[in-house]
């Protein structure tokens, strides 16, 4: 009976994944196809680089370069980060790349779904809402479409000492200043810094609300290796409590750490590398002062 309830589960979990995945990448695309593209914007990271290609060779679909594009990364991660992290990358790459192709077929025969408008900065702000928006449900799937996300923890093995978010900052800001080479157009820098703006700001209202950060409380046998995969992969710091089963009186020890809200799905993934049955406790955190966060002496 438990046997059939668990199944039930995964499948369930599966199809939601599935679906919401799918709806994420969807929006991601529409946001390129509809808003991103026809002004001549970048969003960041490798869509930003077949974008720039497909500007110099027309004839090459920006999906399908996304998706060879992204073909190197995937190679290389498989071997660093395991088989089910990138397995679902591919999947979602593989489906923003689809999606951005069909929609630009479709908006080649049906030119209304393309904003054409004067107002540039329209096109900014419903194309950065509309990609966050996207990004963020696939995020709360603990999925990801690739791209600068696989290159800065990639890079980050090579430079451990710069956190993974100033890697990911760095890749966008060098291909923006490349578009803006490209493209002739200052202007299309600021727009498209205006862009990834307020694609972060979606990504976290998304993912949390207005809570952008989440403290975890986690027991698990396998302590020590949950926290050195942490601080690997997510250079975050992890605290170790000592705590005691009030029913078995067991000396334990607890985990304490505090993430960004759209990492506390790579966390519970790596606690079940190591644990099937652990215990965890997610609170949100409305300040976070310290390293990784805000500076405390900025607040004061």
């Amino acid at each position: 009976m438990s046997r059939k309830k668990f199944d039930g589960k995964r499948v369930r979990v599966f199809l939601m994944d599935a679906i919401l995945c799918t709806l994420g990448t969807f929006m991601y695309a529409a946001s390129v196809v509809c808003f991103v593209n026809p002004s001549h914007f970048v969003p960041g990271g490798l869509t930003t680089l077949a974008m720039i290609i497909n500007y110099l060779v027309p004839f090459l679909p920006i999906g399908m370069l996304v998706f060879l594009l992204n073909v190197p990364l995937f190679i290389m991660s498989w071997k660093a980060f395991g088989f089910k992290f990138i397995a679902k990358t591919v999947v979602c790459s593989a489906l923003l790349s689809v999606f951005i192709d069909a929609l630009t077929a479709l908006s080649a025969k049906y030119e209304f779904l393309i904003y054409s408008g004067s107002e540039k900065f329209l096109a900014a702000i419903f194309g950065g809402i509309l990609m966050g928006g996207g990004i963020g449900i696939v995020f709360l799937r603990g999925g990801t479409t690739g791209g600068t996300d696989i290159m800065g923890r990639l890079l980050r093995l090579k430079f451990p000492h710069v956190s993974v978010g100033k890697l990911v900052m760095i890749s966008d800001l060098i291909v923006i200043l490349l578009a803006g080479l490209v493209y002739k157009s200052v202007e299309t820098v600021l727009f498209s810094l205006v862009i990834i703006f307020l694609n972060s700001l979606a990504v976290d209202y998304v993912v949390s609300g207005r809570n952008h950060s989440k403290m975890l409380m986690i027991l698990t046998h396998h302590h020590n290796e949950v926290k050195d995969d942490i601080m690997n992969t997510l250079d975050r710091g992890v605290s170790i409590l000592k705590a005691k089963g009030g029913y078995t009186g067991e000396d334990k020890e607890m985990l304490l750490c505090v993430v960004r809200a759209h990492e506390v799905p790579e966390v519970r993934r790596i606690v079940a590398k190591y644990d099937e049955r652990p215990f965890i406790i997610i609170t949100d955190s409305n300040e976070v002062l310290g390293e990784g966060f805000k500076s405390h002496k900025d607040t004061l």
